[in-house]
């Protein structure tokens, strides 16, 4: 969505994308961030750092209910990787693939009465509309964690700050941001993870988006 394809249609430019490359990079990201803040770790690290010995009571995946916002190939991955630590999945998404929600054993959940329920809120959805502001906060369950490696657009920041300031979202993770670099507000919160936009940073997952790209080049030019 970076590119107005409309345009690149009318001038005969070619337009091609590598969507299979990010996803296992993304998506363990995802689950390493969530088990980071489940278990607390960057505080620790902190506090051991400075000779401080602190000892806190963390949240496992098992049991905790999960909401993706989004059921594509990154998302589906994610539910992959979380089903395994026996987390309960839903997701909600417009263009719903159930084959694959059956075999990841993935429940279908409408939005509203889903952050009702959610103990965890991952989103991976397209586009750059506002997913979640005011009104979505409001439904959520106090002590949710909210995790965000798609848009920073889908999420209203000023609507998330409120909601961290009441303890309804208690532990963040944002790998995208509305504007990149990112030096904003929620860089005062220490609940809030907070990484520079480096989810498809892993050496195996650059090298298969350069190939793709290539291969793509080459397809475009009938090479």
């Amino acid at each position: 969505d970076n590119v107005d394809q409309k345009a690149a249609a009318e001038l005969g430019i070619k337009v091609s994308n590598t969507p299979e490359a990010p996803a296992e990079a993304v998506a363990e990201m995802t689950v390493a961030a969530l088990l980071a803040l489940n278990r607390q770790l960057v505080p620790a690290n902190t506090a051991l750092h400075m000779g401080e010995w602190k000892k806190t009571i963390g949240s496992g995946l098992k049991g905790q209910k999960v909401l993706l916002l989004g059921f594509g190939r990154i998302g589906r991955r994610t539910a992959e990787l979380l089903r395994v630590f026996g987390a309960e999945l839903m997701a909600c998404d417009p263009q719903w693939n159930s084959a694959e929600a059956e075999r990841l054993g993935v429940r279908r959940a409408v939005l509203p009465e889903a952050l009702a329920e959610a103990d965890v809120i991952s989103l991976h959805a397209a586009g750059r509309d506002t997913l979640l502001g005011a009104a979505e906060f409001a439904r959520m369950r106090p002590g949710v964690a909210l995790l965000n490696s798609a848009r920073g657009d889908l999420i209203d920041e000023a609507a998330l700050i409120a909601a961290l300031e009441k303890g309804v979202v208690v532990r963040v993770w944002l790998d995208v941001f509305c504007e990149e670099p990112y030096r904003g507000v929620l860089t005062k919160f220490p609940q809030v993870l907070l990484t520079p936009h480096i989810g498809t940073y892993t050496r195996q997952c650059r090298l298969e988006m350069e190939t793709a790209a290539v291969a793509n080049l080459l397809r475009d030019l009938g090479l």
